[in-house]
């Protein structure tokens, strides 16, 4: 097996040199770093990551935690997170954690010393004192939280703008009532597009009532569940307002079990756009999130060359969304359009 000195002796250089091209120092110049490279090629020779992360004190590592890794949502996260790593030389280490705080803090505190930096989403309320203990100094980037922690950056997704305005879309088409799915009461972006429901059900004159209210777990099986309580009621909306893609596609199997057809019978809309939901029949009217962009963003904040300066302060972005109008919610289709066609509308900053 070659060494770092057979290298150096076959590139004709230092030991200390071969382990500057290694590290990527600027102090190399291009020429020696090309030998370097092709005699460590010709030898097989790669450094051991482990005794370099022990001289270093760095892993070149991240780590990612999500509250699930099911679904096209998270995939595409990952997706994004992984393409900015690979992007700044980094690898990537991929973690789950359920809603439970004392899980959460376990999974941290088993990442210390094997990351360089964490990108964590735990949109539940008791996370910001699981992070705040588990963390130690890791730099930590946070998706969607419940709270904002001192020194850290976030990436949180316009949830109530875009419910908002999804709705407002649905009222304009003359829909009413207008019902909703929400999310879990616990998630902070079931609350935010919850809220952001009932206030554009407010500025369009339309009166909310708890009864037109369910609640589901971002799962198929929980939307489809809530759309059969929801038939059994007298009064049915002629729109339902779903708050993510995955129950909107539980709800579209139960209206059509029911033989209600969408959107003649009821329209339907959800959030976050996700692959699937233009191939559906009818193609799924929803809010738009740029899940790739997240995850990219996320680690270009975590990699940020300022982030530990005095003067840098944490940063707080939130992602726009833009509403997709398909066929489901049954709005008029643009002339020689077929039944998934697509038309972006960015949602408008909301007063709240």
């Amino acid at each position: 097996m070659a060494t770092i000195r057979d290298v150096a002796r076959a590139s004709n250089v230092s030991i200390a040199t071969v382990s500057r091209v290694f590290n990527k120092s600027p102090l190399v110049s291009e020429e020696t770093r090309q030998r370097v490279a092709a005699a460590a090629s010709t030898l097989g020779y790669w450094p051991n990551g482990i005794a370099r992360s022990l001289i270093t004190n760095r892993t070149h590592t991240l780590g990612l935690l999500l509250p699930d890794l099911h679904g096209e949502f998270f995939s595409e996260v990952i997706h994004g997170v992984d393409l900015m790593a690979r992007e700044k030389g980094f690898h990537l280490l991929v973690s789950r954690s359920s809603s439970s705080a004392g899980e959460l803090t376990d999974v941290l505190r088993s990442m210390r010393g094997r990351v360089d930096g964490l990108v964590v989403m735990a949109p539940d309320v008791d996370a910001s004192r699981a992070l705040r203990h588990a963390a130690g100094s890791v730099p930590i980037v946070l998706l969607n939280p419940e709270v904002q922690l001192p020194g850290c950056d976030t990436v949180s997704i316009g949830n109530f703008q875009g419910a908002y305005g999804m709705v407002r879309h649905l009222a304009g088409l003359g829909h009413r009532p207008i019902a909703t799915i929400a999310g879990p009461t616990q998630n902070i972006d079931a609350r935010q597009r919850l809220d952001g429901y009932r206030a554009a059900l407010r500025d369009a004159g339309i009166e909310a009532s708890p009864e037109l209210e369910f609640h589901g777990d971002f799962t198929e099986r929980s939307g489809y569940e809530a759309a059969l309580e929801l038939l059994r009621q007298r009064g049915r909306p002629t729109a339902i307002f779903v708050a993510n893609d995955h129950m909107a596609l539980g709800v579209m199997g139960a209206l059509q079990e029911a033989g209600r057809r969408v959107p003649d019978d009821m329209a339907l809309a959800g959030f976050d756009d996700i692959p699937m939901a233009r191939y559906l029949t009818p193609a799924l009217t929803t809010v738009h999130v740029d899940m790739l962009q997240m995850g990219e963003r996320a680690v270009e904040l975590l990699l940020d060359p300022e982030r530990g300066a005095v003067s840098r302060e944490s940063r707080h972005d939130v992602l726009s969304t833009r509403l997709v109008v398909r066929a489901s919610c049954g709005a008029s289709r643009p002339h020689g359009t077929g039944p998934g066609w697509d038309r972006g509308e960015p949602v408008p900053s909301v007063p709240r």
